[in-house]
C-alpha cells in the first residue's frame, strides 16, 4: 500500500483529501505544520507528498526543496496562488505537478496515481532486477546468490550453489560427473570425480525431503544425473 503524507494547514481540505484517497487504498498521514511536516518527510519513507506552500513556521517552497536535495520522492503541490511566478517556482524547485485550490478531490486522486505509476516505471527501469531461477519449490536468486527451499533460506556453499544453479537451469538435461566438474570446478576431471558425488550428496540433504528417493536431482545410472522438472 502506498503511503502519502499531507502537509496542509487547512484541516478540512487535509481531512478531504485524506478521506479521497483513503477510499482509492492509500496510506495517508497529515501534518498540518510545516516545520513537523518536513522532519516527517526527511525522516520517515512516503511513496508522494501533497505540499500547500502557505504553511505555518516553515513554507511549502522550502519543505520541496529540502525535500528534493535528499529524495526524489514524488512531490504534489497545492496552493490558493494562481499565479504564475508561484507555478514556476515551485516546480523549479522540484515539485512534480502544481494544483491550484479550489480543485476536484478526484483529479487530486488522479493525479496522485499518474505521478505513482510515472515513479514506479522510472525506478523499475533504473533498478537491476535479480537474476531469479524458480522450479517446483526450490528459487535461486542467482544475483544474491541466495536459495530458498519451499520458503525457507537455505545456506550453500560456494560450488554446491554453483553445482545447484547449473543443475536447475538445464532441466531434464544428464550430465555426467566429468561433465560436472569440467562446468563447475573448470578444470580436468581426472581423479576428481568423487568430488561431485559428493557435492550431489550434499545438495540432497539440503533440497530432497526423502534422499532415498530425491524429486529433484536424479541419478541415471551408468550415465550421471539430471534435474527433473
Amino acid at each position: 500500500m502506498s503511503k502519502i503524507l499531507i502537509i496542509e494547514d487547512e484541516e478540512s481540505i487535509a481531512e478531504l483529501e485524506k478521506d479521497y484517497l483513503e477510499l482509492s487504498g492509500f496510506d495517508v498521514s497529515i501534518e498540518t505544520r510545516g516545520d513537523l511536516g518536513l522532519e516527517r518527510a526527511l525522516n520517515q519513507e512516503f511513496d508522494l507528498f501533497i505540499l500547500d506552500l502557505m504553511l505555518p513556521e516553515v513554507d511549502g517552497f522550502e519543505i520541496c526543496r529540502q525535500i528534493r536535495e535528499k529524495k526524489n520522492t514524488p512531490i504534489l503541490m497545492v496552493s490558493a496562488k494562481k499565479d504564475d511566478i508561484d507555478k514556476i517556482r515551485g516546480l523549479g524547485m522540484g515539485a512534480d505537478d502544481y494544483m491550484t485550490k479550489p480543485f476536484s478531490p478526484s483529479e487530486m486522486v488522479a493525479r496522485v496515481k499518474a505521478h505513482l505509476a510515472r515513479y514506479d516505471r522510472l525506478i523499475g527501469s533504473g533498478t537491476p532486477k535479480n537474476d531469479i531461477v524458480e522450479i517446483r519449490g526450490i528459487k535461486i536468486d542467482k544475483t544474491a546468490r541466495r536459495v530458498w527451499i519451499n520458503g525457507e533460506e537455505t545456506s550453500f556453499t560456494t560450488k554446491e550453489f554453483d553445482l545447484l544453479t547449473f543443475l536447475a537451469e538445464h532441466p531434464n538435461h544428464v550430465y555426467t560427473k566429468d561433465e560436472l566438474f569440467r562446468e563447475i570446478w573448470n578444470m580436468d576431471s581426472v581423479g576428481d570425480i568423487a568430488t561431485v558425488t559428493v557435492h550431489i550428496k550434499k545438495l540432497r540433504e539440503k533440497i530432497e525431503y526423502n534422499t532415498s528417493k530425491p524429486q529433484y536431482i536424479e541419478t541415471i545410472w551408468g550415465v550421471g544425473y539430471r534435474f527433473k522438472v
